[in-house]
């Protein structure tokens, strides 16, 4: 899963790259910086196991009020 700031939230690490790569030369228009999670869950589909790691992330890995995910499910 992959979770980032929303469009619009302070982004301070992601300004920071952002400033950094145009330091180095390098033409970029905004830089966001987010996080990976890797977890294995045992379900008995991958739609059960979407709805868990939604589950997941609304109550804990993201916050939904500042931060957007996307689920990907290895093998779907």
């Amino acid at each position: 899963m992959l979770v980032r700031p929303k469009a619009g939230i302070l982004d301070p690490q992601g300004q920071a790259v952002e400033s950094s790569l145009r330091q180095l030369g390098f033409p970029v228009g905004e830089a966001r910086v987010g996080r990976v999670v890797d977890l294995e869950v045992e379900a008995s589909d991958p739609a059960q196991a979407r709805a868990e790691v939604e589950q997941m992330c609304h109550r804990l890995l993201a916050n939904p009020l500042i931060e957007s995910f996307e689920i990907e499910l290895e093998g779907a």
